[in-house]
């Protein structure tokens, strides 16, 4: 790449800065802010600082207070209870073949999340390797809809898993699976590009285009959480601050 005012210019942002919460501005942003092009700085960082201070908790009523729908897939549970969250990058196949997974650590680009649907959980589609190998290239976290193994690794390794369930044994290097199409689960939509986040307390799907405005809900129902901490600590119950009426 050649040198330019405009290459220098962003090495020199730091891309690790962060602001306060009541700092937080989310003007213009979109779901394409959750990476850095060059000319997003602001929107980056404003993005980054509400993501890193809020849970899927938070996000999920953000989005219920939207569309009446909570974005939580219940059957997904944390395997190593990391938080985590960016785009999706889809994948489908059968309970018989984890070579799919290979395919799809190929053809993700960085800091995508992995997001598979497979037909059972009798057998492994992810272990200890692929998590090795994903991290190593750039991909964020591994979320299965069907089993993971090596829970001896994967509950110690730096790189964030959720599946439904987990299982010693696994099928074969087939490679017959569909990679970066809509998924349907049981009715739940998952698209290539979707918004996912991820913790100790489950999973949150935001369809793309209701990002922004479920950002912004998110950014209010933290500072309302906030606010109401203070009012805790400053001796107000609960139901006080719920408007209960005591009788």
């Amino acid at each position: 790449m050649s040198v330019n005012p405009k290459n220098m210019l962003n090495k020199s942002k730091n891309l690790n800065k962060r602001v306060d919460i009541d700092e937080i501005c989310l003007d213009g942003v979109t779901v394409d802010d959750l990476k850095f092009r060059g000319d997003n700085y602001k929107q980056y960082i404003h993005l980054h600082s509400l993501l890193e201070n809020v849970s899927s908790c938070q996000v999920s009523d953000a989005f219920n207070s939207i569309s009446r729908r909570s974005g939580v897939i219940q059957e997904i549970k944390p395997v190593n209870n990391q938080k985590v969250y960016g785009r999706i990058f889809t994948a489908e196949t059968t309970s018989d073949d984890w070579g799919t997974s290979a395919l799809a650590i190929d053809a993700a680009q960085e800091d995508d999340i992995l997001f598979f649907k497979v037909d059972n959980d009798d057998k492994a589609i992810w272990g200890e390797l692929a998590s090795i190998c994903a991290r190593d290239n750039g991909i964020k976290a591994t979320v299965i809809y069907g089993s993971a193994r090596d829970l001896d690794a994967l509950l110690y390794i730096d790189y964030p898993i959720f599946s439904t369930n987990f299982c010693p044994n696994a099928g074969s290097a087939l490679g017959l699976g569909s990679l970066n199409e809509p998924l349907d689960i049981n009715g739940f939509k998952v698209n290539p590009g979707d918004f996912f986040i991820g913790d100790e307390c489950g999973v949150v799907v935001i369809p793309q285009e209701l990002f922004a405005k479920t950002m912004v809900g998110a950014l209010g129902v933290k500072i309302k959480e906030l606010n109401i901490i203070n009012k805790l600590s400053q001796g107000a119950t609960l139901s006080e601050i719920a408007g209960f009426e005591k009788k």
